[in-house]
């Protein structure tokens, strides 16, 4: 009986779709481009809403059900169990039904913008709900809006494919997608176009604000109407900025750029450390997981994506971290606070790298705000306690770390500086939110080139950047351009032969290969001409006479930039390429400026 009611459901949800599906193709034929585009953006930003606020919902309940076993065991065994449940189950579900992988983290959503067009696989639109609500809902240490962004760009991009839109429009829905989810999960709508602008969109123009504009804020009303008021990260206890705080504001701008490079060095050093060993999914799922669930014991505010330790580390009590924990004793010492905090700063990206080193899904925007409340808490509680200043205000200090590691690891000051002046609902922090970002980027981006995203494309030689006519060039598939099956001689070859193929060929030189493949010179037909109306040197001369040196060669491995610079300096409209030390062969400097010129004309968003 129930297989028949899941049947009958099934069935009935995809008559409803496919009427829906009817209804947009409808739309998209009496509607203009523009127009369609506008109800396309509400379409995807609705959609990516509901799934923050399932994965949202669910997190959040886990967390209550844990503390609320917590109140009973007097320790936290049920923060240290899920975790080890929530990995496994997340590893099986990779296994079984998502073909053995997931990618995860949004340096794949830069990645799809500069080299596929802006597309994702169709799995992503539900492959990241599932991995990351298995994960980090049940207390995974990381959290949930890089899953989210990935979801709505998934959204974005296959929508766009469904109803077969330019491929200019597909990477605006993209970034509406992402918009989408950011406006949704903090309801800030500002903070979601900054991020798809800041991070997604190194090049737009601003007629293209409009959609993301109008993505971001329906996320940021569904999210209104739908989620309850107690899982959005809010705070309204904000002082009113002064002054004379500056220089401790400049103090943890400082820190806040040396803890972000610390935090991006040692996540990628202990999420890459299953790597050296020999461990199957499910061994590693195993050891990884139990290691976070030992650290997860001794410090529980490492339990999930961690924002509820967030509030109440903001409120009048943030001893209240101490309970159920082995330092419960000695709550009412402020010191014991302080050492606990502070330590919590330097484990976090320890346990948000077992979580998804050993196989987990999740990201690090929620950490990042997670260890900036932290270090502004432990920058304006030592500087009270060591007698220094002891009026600084706590709230604003932890506020304002947030927007410093978010802007440190993620070179998003924009984002960092909007998101936490929403979230506090008000702008009376603008100036040291400012002074704090600005400072933090400016010392992460001098110990780090890249953000994290881009420091994992970095390592694979994928590097995006904000210069548009690079990223172009970065994104050509160079061996797509070259010519393999072309004409070459060796040096026994008769001369009849090379005058046969300069009528028969449009090649502006012919390479000459010795027996093994590799390359001896090259025949350039600007030379032949000369040579080949003189009866006596056609009559007695060979191929070794003939013969020029190679010249520059581009490598099978060498980057676009390179080989552009090469083409510049020969001055060639063609050069050879060689793999291996063979010859592999001939590529054109027309065709790939061809390439750029309909790459650039697919990619300009207006």
């Amino acid at each position: 009986m129930p297989t028949r009611k899941t049947a009958t459901v099934l069935l009935f949800l995809r008559k409803n779709l496919r009427r829906l599906e009817a209804l947009f193709f409808g739309a998209k034929a009496v509607l203009s481009e523009r127009n369609f585009l506008y109800l396309s953006c509400v379409a995807v930003a609705i959609s990516c809403a509901l799934a923050v606020i399932v994965l949202k919902n669910f997190a959040h309940n886990v967390f209550l059900f844990a503390n609320y076993v917590n109140q009973y065991l007097k320790l936290p065994y049920a923060n240290s169990i899920f975790p080890i449940v929530g990995i496994i189950l997340t590893v099986i579900v990779i296994r079984k039904f998502l073909d053995g992988s997931i990618e995860k983290g949004s340096s794949q959503i830069l990645y799809a913008v500069a080299k596929k067009g802006g597309i994702l696989p169709r799995k992503q639109m539900y492959a990241q709900i599932v991995t990351s609500s298995l994960t980090v809902g049940l207390g995974g240490s990381a959290g949930l809006e890089s899953p989210i962004t990935i979801t709505g760009a998934a959204f974005g991009s296959n929508y766009a494919q469904k109803y077969r839109l330019s491929q200019k429009d597909r990477i605006l829905l993209l970034a509406c997608g992402v918009a989408a989810g950011i406006g949704a999960a903090f309801n800030a709508p500002i903070a979601g176009v900054l991020f798809a602008i800041e991070v997604v969109l190194t090049d737009v123009s601003i007629s293209a604000f409009i959609p993301i504009m109008i993505s971001a804020a329906t996320g940021a009303l569904v999210s209104t109407i739908l989620l309850s008021s107690d899982i959005l990260l809010r705070f309204k206890e904000i002082k009113p900025f002064d002054y004379h705080n500056i220089p401790y504001y400049i103090l943890l701008g400082l820190a806040s750029g040396f803890v972000s490079v610390y935090h991006a060095r040692n996540f990628r050093r202990v999420e890459h450390f299953f790597n050296r060993y020999n461990l199957n999914s499910y061994r590693r799922a195993l050891v990884g997981a139990f290691l976070l669930a030992v650290l997860i014991f001794f410090f529980p505010t490492l339990f999930g994506e961690g924002y509820e330790s967030i509030k109440t580390l903001s409120t009048m009590h943030p001893e209240v971290l101490l309970d159920n924990t082995l330092l419960q004793p000695f709550k009412s010492s402020e010191w014991v606070l302080l050492g606990f905090v502070g330590l919590i700063v330097f484990l976090k990206s320890i346990a948000t790298g077992l979580t998804l080193g050993s196989g987990g899904n999740g990201g690090n925007f929620a950490p990042s705000l997670f260890v900036g409340s932290y270090l502004g808490f432990a920058v304006a509680k030592t500087m009270a306690l060591i007698g220094i200043n002891n009026e600084l205000p706590l709230t604003n200090f932890i506020m304002v770390g947030m927007a410093g590691i978010l802007s440190g690891l993620f070179h998003a000051p924009l984002t960092a500086i909007f998101l936490i002046g929403e979230i506090t609902g008000g702008y009376d922090l603008m100036v040291p939110l400012m002074i704090v970002s600005s400072i933090s980027f400016a010392v992460s981006k001098k110990l780090e080139k890249h953000s994290m995203d881009v420091k994992v494309l970095a390592d694979k030689g994928e590097v995006f950047t904000g210069d548009k006519d690079k990223n172009i060039l970065l994104s050509i598939d160079f061996l797509s351009h070259v010519h393999c099956n072309i004409d070459t001689f060796q040096l026994h070859d008769s001369v009849d032969q090379i005058i046969e193929a300069m009528r028969s060929s449009s090649q502006p030189i012919f390479p000459v290969l010795d027996e093994k493949n590799k390359l001896l010179g090259v025949l350039n037909v600007d030379h032949l001409k000369t040579i080949v109306f003189n009866p006596y040197r056609v009559k007695f001369g060979t191929i070794k006479e003939w013969m020029q040196s190679t010249g520059i060669i581009i490598n099978h491995d060498d980057g676009m930039e390179v080989i552009m610079d090469k083409f510049d300096t020969t001055k060639q409209t063609a050069l050879l390429v060689l793999k291996s030390g063979k010859f592999f062969g001939i590529v054109y400097k027309s065709e790939l400026l061809e390439t750029y010129r309909q790459t650039l004309k697919g990619m300009v968003i207006d």
